[in-house]
């Protein structure tokens, strides 16, 4: 947790981390005090955000509404060996963990945010394992979870990458409106919002799920 205070106070001196219980869940995170955002940021500390995001510090919300997908409906991980890519604060790995998952390794290659999902592990009293390196892993998974990787579109070539890795994945994203992939059907349509609340768009709160399966 120094590290992760640290590393956040370097970025916003202000900024602390605080435990936020999520809500709908029984899930609680090392997240931003939602009172570091209600001001004005100033342009340096402007450009380290942009140059530095501390993604790890925030719930997304298609992480949330993954985390509440898995709570509700378990079978998609028990009993499976699962891997959380784009990992962040761990919240989807958690709640995979918490539903009855065989092993669930969190995958990310920010280490601050392996950082964070290792502190989110235990406040949660779960056992994760931790990856860096995505393409250094084995083709041993049941199940790859991905939420909120979307962002960026230069992101979409990995959708043609995470069934090399697994023999199923799940998608959560609220960005892309113009998914299409031929290995990947809508699923379910979820509600969510990111903790701290950003203010994002309401269009941003509607979160897709879409799941792929591997032929064969």
């Amino acid at each position: 947790m120094k590290a992760l205070q640290e590393a956040l106070g370097e970025l916003l001196g202000d900024a602390r981390l605080v435990v936020t219980p999520l809500p709908d869940t029984d899930l609680s995170l090392w997240l931003i005090d939602p009172a570091n955002m209600d001001r004005a940021f100033c342009a340096e500390e402007t450009r380290r955000i942009l140059e530095e995001p501390p993604y790890w510090s925030f719930c997304w919300a298609s992480g949330l509404a993954m985390a509440r997908f898995l709570a509700e409906q378990p079978h998609w991980v028990a009993g499976k060996r699962v891997l959380d890519f784009g990992a962040g604060s761990g919240v989807v790995a958690i709640a995979a963990a918490r539903a009855g998952a065989l092993e669930v390794v969190a995958c990310d290659l920010d280490l601050l945010a392996l950082a964070a999902c290792r502190a989110n592990a235990e406040l949660n009293r779960v056992t994760l394992g931790y990856s860096a390196d995505f393409f250094n892993e084995a083709d041993r998974y049941d199940l790859v979870l991905v939420a909120d990787v979307l962002y960026d579109r230069a992101n979409l070539p990995l959708l043609d990458q995470f069934l090399s890795r697994g023999r199923e994945v799940l998608v959560a994203d609220s960005r892309v409106r113009d998914f299409q992939h031929p290995a990947y059907r809508p699923l379910a349509k979820l509600q969510a919002l990111t903790l701290p609340d950003l203010a994002e768009p309401w269009e941003f709160r509607q979160v897709s799920l879409y799941h792929a399966q591997r032929e064969g």
